[in-house]
């Protein structure tokens, strides 16, 4: 390999906020639309609500979700996507691609 190759800072930044364990599958509940905290959770069941709340936050610090609160009575809080998280769609339909074809068959092997 050179050794005048670096990898690109923006890239890298990218990287951080796509592969950050669970960062990946948050994103992709909520791309289907607005969610309610139980619902993410209830997607990623291996998911700890602890967890979840501490990379809702770093998300919204990344300004790629946004959390919603309803002040009625009782108080709903939901999360959506920014127009930046949702343009991590496409990134998220090529893993999906690749793990088909990489992949098949291997969630039956887990489950067993």
């Amino acid at each position: 390999m050179k050794k005048d190759f670096l990898v690109c800072p923006k890239f890298e930044q990218a990287f951080q906020i796509i592969g950050k364990k669970w960062n990946g599958l948050i994103i992709e509940v909520l791309l289907s639309g607005r969610h309610h905290f139980s619902d993410i959770s209830g997607a990623i069941p291996e998911l700890s609500d602890r967890m979840l709340a501490a990379r809702l936050r770093e998300l919204e610090e990344m300004d790629i979700v946004v959390r919603h609160v309803d002040t009625g009575y009782p108080v709903q809080v939901t999360y959506t996507l920014t127009d930046k998280g949702r343009e991590i769609q496409p990134i998220l339909n090529e893993v999906h691609h690749w793990a088909d074809k990489w992949f098949a068959g291997e969630s039956n092997r887990r489950t067993n």
